[in-house]
């Protein structure tokens, strides 16, 4: 079971209210996913956010001009989100997950995260901020693997 005490590790969640913690545990899901286990796929509809908790899990998006995938992040530190696309329109995963290691996640559903982050909107700007530094993350990333590839 997820706890206050586990979200408030987490750097996407860090500082907000005991009581908003306690409603988003309460929304939270652990799960398990082995070794070469895909969590989502580029292209999917989106419509959960993922913390990993333990493991290391790779980001890797398709290009056209290539056969194989490649991988343009890798989350391997306990603590970080990845499937920000669950929150950000048009709400369809821009990579796929899969594990490099038997991975423990926590997953929250889309819907009932972002009506929480409306219902308290101060805390709810800290959140959407902390997502758009992830991406920015994440793009850097991408183009920097992009490029090694040409």
């Amino acid at each position: 079971m997820i706890t206050s005490n586990v979200l408030a590790q987490f750097d996407l969640l860090k500082g907000l209210p005991e009581s908003l913690l306690k409603a988003i545990a309460s929304l939270s899901e652990e799960i398990s996913v082995k070794k070469g286990g895909v969590i989502f796929r580029e292209g999917e509809k989106a419509d959960k956010l993922h913390f990993l908790i333990s493991g290391s899990v790779a980001l890797r998006v398709k290009l056209t001009s290539r056969p194989e995938s490649i991988t343009v992040s890798y989350i391997s530190s306990p603590y970080q989100s990845f499937g920000w696309s669950g929150i950000v329109a048009p709400n369809h995963y821009t990579s796929s997950a899969e594990c490099e290691e038997d991975s423990t996640l926590m997953i929250i559903s889309a819907a009932p995260f972002m009506k929480l982050l409306e219902q308290n909107p101060e805390e709810g700007f800290k959140v959407i901020q902390r997502i758009a530094e992830i991406i920015a993350d994440r793009l850097r990333n991408s183009r920097q693997a992009l490029l090694k590839t040409i």
